[in-house]
């Protein structure tokens, strides 16, 4: 999607398409008036800041993109985007720094919006032994890491049902944002060699965890995603902290044993 020279009202429209709302829907939700909203889409009335925020919100339009909407109606852009190692990110990083080491020693590590790895604590580092230098960036894509033939794939016990979740979360992913990279990176990865079988989770599965072949046995693990719930800058609103927790008894201490020994 070519955001650079589309003006707001056409950028509104790509957006209503993308949630799959109509102008109806749209405007029940923002509680104006669909003639108002069509002239809006198409030009013909000048939208004020507050009511392009309003559609915004009402559409999730992520801040990055509602920064380039707000520019290509003439206003200034609303939300800061600071590289993370600025000192105005500092709380921040400090409470992303503190969260990876007290969750050792379980795997967890920051990503961005493309899923590149932005941090990581200790206990990620061992599984990196053996992977090809050419998946270990920088940027290092989490993902293309995960399910490259050189990265992690040979390892992963699980690995149809482990690629379909996360090609799954990455479609997603690129459908809320609107990221043609996401596009791209998701195109990428389909074109890996993919295992036989069919890749869905069995019925009576909670939760789809990854299984790690290692010489002590299969390590089996469980994950969950931290966002920062009230972000007002791009950089920390497209963050996401990555956890991993043991989903056997075996698990957890085969992680334990892991960083004792490093």
């Amino acid at each position: 999607m070519n955001t650079h020279s589309q003006t707001a009202g056409a950028l509104l429209r790509q957006w209503r398409q993308r949630r799959r709302l109509s102008q109806l829907d749209l405007a029940c939700e923002a509680e104006i008036s669909t003639r108002h909203l069509s002239f809006v889409e198409t030009g013909r009335a000048q939208p004020s800041r507050e009511m392009l925020l309003h559609l915004a919100e009402q559409l999730e339009i992520p801040l990055r993109e509602r920064n380039r909407l707000l520019s290509a109606a003439g206003f200034a852009p609303l939300y800061s985007q600071h590289d993370l190692a600025d000192p105005a990110l500092e709380p921040a990083r400090q409470a992303i720094e503190q969260l990876l080491k007290v969750h050792e020693p379980y795997p967890a590590l920051a990503i961005d919006r493309q899923w590149n790895l932005l941090a990581a604590n200790a206990s990620v580092g061992p599984f990196l032994t053996g992977v090809a230098d050419c998946l270990l960036g920088p940027p290092l894509n989490v993902l293309r890491l995960s399910l490259h033939p050189q990265g992690l794939a040979p390892r992963i016990v699980n690995l149809a049902q482990w690629r379909a979740h996360l090609l799954m979360r990455l479609h997603r992913d690129a459908e809320i944002s609107g990221d043609p990279q996401l596009f791209a990176l998701h195109d990428e990865l389909l074109t890996y060699p993919a295992p036989a079988d069919h890749g869905e989770a069995p019925a009576e599965a909670v939760l789809m965890p990854v299984q790690l072949r290692t010489d002590a046995g299969v390590l089996s693990l469980i994950s969950t995603t931290t966002v920062f719930g009230t972000p007002n800058d791009v950089t920390l609103a497209e963050l996401a902290l990555e956890t991993f927790f043991p989903a056997d008894a075996f698990s957890a201490d085969y992680l334990r044993n892991l960083t004792k020994s490093t």
